[in-house]
């Protein structure tokens, strides 16, 4: 079966899935290191490309307003830590960037999937971000997700609702 027809898309209120990743400095990260703080996950393709830079570049500009509300960020792609390393020196990226080499958090996120590209159709990540609540819970997911939106739809979904 292909990660496609097997991921299952998170919904609001479901765990964060359980994992294990290294970094871009060769840190084990989980999940569970986060829990007491909101956690936004996103997912990006490649590393040092187009579209990929302008995300993580928003999510490092808005680093000190996510701070200021308790929002620790970690990016997830394909990359080895190696060449997350490189991309986080590059572009002045203060967050972890974690190496999912195998897709299988993709897949447990229901984000490794088919897509096209260039006209054809490969296998790889879909852009997509999830905000998780202090105690590990889903608040909000967006699959896919445009690398100028990330930020502006998290932004979007902190704000604290008025009634």
């Amino acid at each position: 079966m292909t990660a496609s027809k097997s991921a299952v898309p998170l919904s609001p209120g479901d765990p964060v899935p359980s994992f294990s990743l290294l970094d871009q400095d060769g840190t084990v990260v989980r999940p569970e290191d986060f829990l007491g703080s909101k956690l936004f996950i996103f997912f990006y393709p490649k590393a040092n490309t187009g579209g990929c830079t302008t995300q993580a570049v928003s999510v490092q500009e808005a680093l000190e307003k996510l701070d200021a509300l308790q929002v620790r960020v970690l990016g997830i792609s394909p990359d080895s830590p190696t060449a997350q390393k490189r991309f986080a020196e590059k572009h002045g990226l203060r967050f972890p960037l974690l190496s999912d080499s195998d897709h299988l958090v993709a897949q447990a996120f229901g984000v490794w999937g088919e897509k096209q590209v260039r006209g054809k159709t490969v296998q790889g990540i879909v852009r997509s971000a999830f905000l998780f609540d202090p105690s590990g819970k889903l608040v909000q997911a967006w699959s896919p997700v445009s690398p100028k939106d990330t930020v502006p739809k998290l932004m979007e979904a902190l704000e604290p609702r008025s009634s």
